[in-house]
């Protein structure tokens, strides 16, 4: 058992690393894809929208099937979709193609975001100490390898089709391989949550999806301000600060290094003080970092202001996903998919109100609302303080 359970750690670990970079992929191709199909700032933001909207119902479909079925169907056939379909965009020639584009790339990456979330979840149960921050840590490591494959790919002049339709390529062979070692069922049978059930109160299993869905308005904050970074980092630099192509699309690789540190951090750190403070001190040095980029005219600091809200965000979302996923074991992948699915509309619809926001202000100014947001989601942390006796208590028996 421990060696199978080495393996799904390994797994998911991949999974997480494709799902970053294909999303990684898309994110630093925006100003090129922008430019080729010749739309505006605004008009971006508008068709970002479905790409939120096919995640959304990816989310939705994938977390009740993963449940039902089991990690080692939904989430390789989920990555599969999401790598073939990666090309799309960069095969889109008028506002329309890139619509619908858009619409199938986020649905199979919805998929495998919830699906890949859900078996996370059951790995960390049966290691009984935080490692969900670890996982995401992998997320943004594809995003720094995209960041990187982009920039080399531009600079020899490869066109973002060819770019999107090599790693997609890559993308739908990784998750054939890796699904070897997923977990064949979910560790919590329904036979099990029942015997759990006998120990939990009815009152608290009818109130688990109140909870649920206020973690699911946190994420939506915190990821609104993670989908910012990822759809308007680059233009940010290029645009108003003047960077050439290249140095631009570093803008969002720093942004996904600093999130990688944090959340290889984030752990231990939550196993020490609970994920109640990862996400209050977490959303406040995020507040800080990007009111930084917002107001700076110099690139250097425009960079350091990315990395600290990079940094901040790093450990929020995974507390928040954790706390899903632990509230019912034996529907982990349905509660996991309500607060992914809530988050990611903050993040894949967050973007277009920046968009739509540039009618009014300068792109920069429109970085002040996720100020705001931060600082909202720091001042209600104290709701994942009913979670962090667990969060303690894993940590403990498994040390």
């Amino acid at each position: 058992m421990e060696r199978s359970l080495r393996a799904a750690r390994v797994a998911t670990f991949v999974y997480f690393i494709l799902c970053g970079t294909l999303m990684g992929a898309w994110v630093v191709h925006i100003p090129a894809i922008e430019e080729r199909v010749g739309i505006s700032h605004a008009t971006l933001g508008g068709l970002l929208v479905l790409l939120g909207l096919g995640a959304f119902i990816g989310m939705q479909a994938a977390g009740s099937l993963t449940d039902r079925l089991g990690a080692r169907v939904v989430v390789p056939a989920s990555g599969v979709l999401c790598g073939a379909t990666l090309v799309l965009p960069g095969l889109s020639r008028d506002p329309w193609t890139l619509a619908g584009a858009l619409l199938v790339f986020g649905f199979g990456n919805g998929c495998l975001d919830v699906s890949m979330n859900a078996h996370a979840v059951h790995v960390e149960k049966a290691y009984e100490r935080p490692v969900m921050s670890a996982f995401h840590a992998t997320f943004s490591v594809g995003g720094v390898i995209a960041a990187l494959v982009a920039a080399g790919a531009a600079s020899a002049g490869t066109s973002p089709a060819a770019t999107l339709g090599a790693l997609g390529a890559v993308g739908v062979m990784t998750a054939l391989v890796a699904a070897r070692g997923l977990l064949p069922t979910a560790p919590t049978t329904a036979a099990t949550g029942a015997a759990e059930g006998e120990q939990a109160p009815a009152a608290k299993r009818r109130g688990t999806p109140g909870r649920i869905w206020t973690l699911a308005a946190l994420a939506l904050m915190a990821m609104l301000c993670e989908g910012a970074a990822n759809d308007w980092s680059a233009l940010h630099l290029k645009d108003i600060l003047g960077a050439p192509a290249s140095t631009a699309a570093f803008g969002y690789g720093t942004f996904a290094a600093m999130m990688t540190l944090g959340r290889l951090l984030a752990d231990p750190l939550s196993a020490r003080f609970g994920p109640m403070a990862i996400l209050r001190y977490g959303s406040a040095t995020a507040a800080v970092g990007i009111t930084i980029a917002a107001v700076s005219p110099w690139i250097w600091a425009a960079f350091v202001g990315w990395a600290l809200f990079g940094l901040g965000l790093s450990g929020c979302v995974p507390q928040l996903f954790s706390a899903a996923g632990h509230a019912d074991p034996s529907a982990a992948g349905a509660n996991v998919s309500r607060v992914a699915g809530l988050g990611y509309l903050g993040m894949l619809a967050g973007p277009a109100v920046i968009g739509w926001m540039t009618h009014l202000v300068a792109l920069n100014h429109t970085f002040l609302l996720l100020t705001l947001l931060c600082a909202v989601t720091a001042a209600t942390a104290g709701v994942l303080r009913t979670g962090s006796g667990r969060t303690h208590e894993m940590a403990h028996s498994g040390s």
